[in-house]
């Protein structure tokens, strides 16, 4: 319980309302699987904002923030202070969006990246090494900001 306070506590800290599963729903979603969204996630926000669409950067920042709750309040083998050290960096990124700010992007960005490769260490899963993306894996999906109707 106090683990759940704690983490309730953190993002609560940072905006963010905590995640709960139904307690009727039977299924918990595997580590492996929340944490491979996340990393899709973190492919599109460093796409969003490299573009400076903003909008969808913001969208994908809150969708990591909920996963990595997720994964906190469901895996007791994560220490909240990995989870915790996600928190300025979502903060710094979460400003940088809100201001426009293409480079304070950038430096957020490769602080939480640095963030998710010491939580894999401090787990003994330091061979899930995340870096900054090269590539976009989705050629299905404009990252440049959607034109509005005048």
């Amino acid at each position: 319980m106090r683990r759940l306070v704690s983490i309730a506590t953190l993002f609560l800290s940072i905006g963010v309302a905590p995640f709960a599963l139904a307690q009727s729903d039977p299924y918990v979603p595997a580590l492996a699987d929340i944490m491979s969204a996340a990393q899709w996630r973190h492919i599109k926000l460093w796409f969003a904002g490299r573009h400076q669409n903003w909008e969808l950067a913001s969208y994908e920042l809150l969708q990591i923030r909920a996963g990595l709750e997720q994964a906190a309040t469901l895996y007791n083998g994560i220490p909240v202070d990995y989870v915790g050290a996600t928190v300025p960096p979502i903060q710094a990124i979460d400003a940088a969006i809100k201001a426009k700010d293409g480079a304070g992007f950038v430096k957020g960005f490769n602080a939480l990246t640095a963030a998710c490769n010491a939580c894999h260490q401090g787990i003994g899963r330091g061979f899930v090494v995340i870096q900054v993306p090269t590539v976009s894996p989705f050629s299905d999906q404009s990252f440049a900001p959607a034109k509005r109707p005048q």
